[in-house]
């Protein structure tokens, strides 16, 4: 072979031996590219979107991948029936406000059928871990409750090797006394009280169980749950609501509502979203007799010249249960400064829109959910059409049959007739907040 075939050979080979290097360079790269957790976009959206199942998502590049759903697997008992409930859109109010009106379906969590589940198993598991309640030793579980975190607090006592003692006002529907002790729990029942009664009945709740606790004769210890104070509460929501709301939704959310009992649900909730989402709005939906209403818009708990924690008479009467208080809770003041806004609900707006629900969606909840989507209506209707917001529907209205659903009354074969400003302006002497 002559000199020049020879050094068109080596030339040959050595653009071979090149292209072989980029190739294999190029391939290298698109591989770390498309990997998952490999590319700093990708790994900058799973920063920002802790929980994306299922979510498509676009990188700084436009490139689109869908995360594949995780496959179907068995809960570990009834506490893995906790957690991860549907959002789905309210037709009838999205219809007619123009709006976006999604309910968080808190009432098919399944141990006690509402948010409570989550927050009265975070309570036992911290608990737990740090060794304050061993299972099937008799050990007994307290709660000051007016019923709904009860109910949680029991299902999930019996399926954890514990006894459940419920502290809860005597004017609460029976229903869910009732069902207290269907579940096996001890149920009192005290005339309601304010916060500095000892006969309260969250200080009674808290007084049994240092009897327990004290008590040599009495097997096991008492362990008072104390929800209105506990992290645990704001944590649950932090760690399981507030999450599984950005992710249904895809982080398109303008506004989020919901009333406070604790206060552990909307503290907790905005706790998470609103660093994630500075323009959302976080709006407190608050009942008749409630002083939280004014603890957002003034900054005090009653009127001016009543100093907290000193009010003695009892609550403004109102029929709806579960959330609206009259004094400062670790729990709601976890999130307060992170509420934009409060929103009064009427009894009578609370009945109409249970019945609007039942009428046009065949959804039948409590009045605590009834109150939840009055706000969501107001907010709607302030913000405009195009927005997105967002509730919660806490319980069914199985458990306000003797008190709520009497003032509601039978439905009947009456097709709604109702429009939405009825519902809004029901019992209102002259509209607004």
């Amino acid at each position: 072979m002559d000199n020049h075939h020879r050094q068109n050979l080596y030339l040959y080979l050595a653009a071979s031996f090149a292209a072989g290097i980029l190739a294999t360079v190029g391939f290298k790269e698109l591989r770390t590219f498309w990997c998952p957790g490999r590319s700093d976009a990708q790994s900058e959206i799973s920063r920002v979107h802790p929980a994306t199942d299922g979510i498509d998502l676009k990188d700084g590049n436009g490139l689109l991948e869908k995360e594949s759903s995780p496959a179907p697997s068995i809960a570990e008992g009834i506490e893995g029936c906790i957690g991860n409930t549907p959002l789905f859109r309210i037709k009838s109010l999205s219809d007619a406000t123009g709006c976006e009106i999604l309910a968080k379906a808190e009432f098919l969590n399944g141990a006690g059928g509402s948010p409570k589940d989550r927050v009265a198993l975070s309570i036992i598991k911290m608990a737990e871990e740090r060794g304050l309640l061993t299972p099937h030793s008799g050990d007994t579980i307290y709660e000051g409750t007016v019923g709904s975190t009860g109910i949680s607090l029991a299902t999930l006592c019996r399926a954890r090797g514990y006894l459940a003692h419920i502290c809860m006002p005597s004017d609460q529907s029976t229903e869910k006394s009732d069902l207290l002790l269907k579940l096996g729990a001890e149920v009192e029942r005290v005339l309601p009280a304010p916060i500095v009664d000892q006969n309260q009945f969250v200080n009674l709740a808290r007084l049994r169980a240092s009897e327990h606790a004290f008590d040599p004769s009495h097997p096991g210890t008492g362990f008072f749950a104390d929800q209105f104070e506990t992290t645990a509460n704001w944590l649950a929501h932090y760690n399981g609501t507030g999450p599984e709301i950005y992710r249904q939704t895809g982080g398109r959310l303008d506004a989020f509502i919901a009333g406070a009992g604790t206060g552990g649900t909307i503290s907790g909730v905005a706790r998470f979203l609103k660093p994630r989402l500075p323009g959302l709005r976080i709006l407190l939906a608050d009942p008749e007799g409630s002083g939280l209403y004014n603890r957002v818009k003034f900054g005090v708990m009653f009127d001016m010249r009543e100093r907290e924690g000193t009010r003695r008479r009892h609550q403004v009467d109102t029929i709806v249960e579960g959330i609206g208080i009259n004094r400062v809770t670790a729990n709601f003041e976890a999130g307060r400064e992170l509420i934009d806004d409060a929103v009064r609900v009427t009894d009578e707006q609370a009945a109409a829109m249970a019945r609007w629900l039942v009428e046009r969606d065949g959804i039948f909840v409590g009045s605590s959910s009834a109150v939840n989507c009055v706000a969501a209506a107001k907010a709607a209707l302030e913000l405009g059409p195009g927005h997105r917001v967002v509730t919660i529907l806490c319980d069914s209205g199985t458990r306000h049959l003797s008190k709520f659903w009497a003032k509601v009354g039978n439905i009947g074969g009456v097709s709604g007739g109702m429009e939405l400003e009825d519902v809004i302006h029901a019992g209102c002497d002259g509209g607004g907040n």
